[in-house]
């Protein structure tokens, strides 16, 4: 246990001694790397940082059942599941290309709209310039890092109001189908109605009458001492008997027809609702301001850093150079 700890001693000696005999050139080098860390830490662009926050919706619709999930409140918040969709709805790249378009960013990263490797350079600096991170609280922050601070809270702002827009946009890629489809459904179902309905008045014009109704003609025929009513009631009776059984089978139709759409008519209206309506997927808990103070480079973070790297790495040097002479003596 001893000579371990000498032997520790005077490896720790042996290596104060080492950089002793090495403190100009440590002293030097690590003074250089202090030089170029400052000098490239305020070569560096500033960027400023505007926030913006939203909580996502916990639903996209307005619902006609009566049997309506109390969970699916147009003023419920929404949770994780919902959080997740509207990060991978920021991140797509129809809210990207609007923002470019809208703030003609190619010009603005100093693109080169000829470049072969254009979108990909797009799409990094756009990376690395805005961000969207999901808050422990269930909310989405939205980042904007910009050498202009009126643009990084003009774009963050931009996307907030993006949301809506794209999302509706994608919404109604199937809600506006299947609204046609319910339509289609239930002008089908009008027309149906409307022509049984058609048909039983042209029954009625020709003197036939409901099924309740028949029994009172035959009592009226029984009934009458009027020859020419007697005739008329034959008459009426008669036209009955030949078409009865086709009104009533109409007038069946026609209730089941009525009470079809109406239940239809709920479903109908609902896609009407989603089609139609643009809704709100967001509640705005704070809007981007411009940034006063630059966000980045922390300049004495870099400088620090830098330096003390540089003075390890000529630590490290120093000692494998001194290992590497003590070697060759051996040899």
């Amino acid at each position: 246990m001893e000579e371990s700890s000498k032997v520790m001693q005077e490896q720790r000696m042996n290596l104060f001694v080492t950089l002793w005999a090495k403190r100009r050139i440590l002293l030097i080098v690590t003074a250089a790397g202090l030089v170029v860390s400052t000098l490239i830490a305020f070569l560096m662009t500033p960027l400023y940082r505007s926030t913006a926050i939203v909580f996502p919706a916990a639903t996209s619709t307005v619902s006609f059942s009566e049997q309506r999930n109390a969970k699916a409140s147009s003023m419920d918040f929404g949770e994780e599941e919902q959080a997740e969709q509207l990060i991978q709805i920021l991140q797509s790249s129809k809210v990207r290309d609007k923002v470019v378009q809208q703030f003609d960013l190619w010009k603005h990263y100093d693109i080169d709209p000829s470049d072969a490797n254009k979108h990909f350079k797009l799409v990094k600096e756009y990376n690395s310039h805005i961000l969207f991170v999901r808050t422990r609280y269930g909310s989405i922050q939205i980042d904007v890092l910009d050498k202009d601070p009126q643009l990084a809270a003009d774009m963050a702002n931009k996307i907030v109001d993006l949301i809506d827009t794209v999302k509706n946009e994608m919404v109604m890629e199937r809600t506006v189908p299947a609204f046609q489809i319910n339509k289609r459904k239930k002008e089908m179902l009008e027309a149906e109605r409307d022509a049984i309905l058609k048909q039983l008045d042209s029954l009625a014009g020709l003197g036939v009458v409901p099924l309740e109704s028949r029994a009172n003609l035959f009592q009226a025929y029984v009934e009458t001492k009027s020859a020419e009513d007697k005739a008329d009631y034959k008459e009426r009776i008669d036209i009955n008997l030949k078409y009865g059984a086709l009104f009533d089978g109409l007038e069946y139709e026609r209730n089941e027809k009525i009470m079809k759409l109406s239940d239809f008519n709920q479903s109908y209206e609902q896609a009407e609702s989603d089609a139609n309506t643009q809704f709100n997927h967001k509640f705005i808990v704070e809007r981007a301001v411009v940034a006063d103070k630059k966000d980045k480079p922390k300049r004495l973070i870099i400088m620090l850093l830098s330096t003390f790297g540089t003075f390890v790495f000529m630590v490290f040097l120093l000692l494998i150079q001194d290992k590497i002479k003590e070697l060759r003596k051996l040899s």
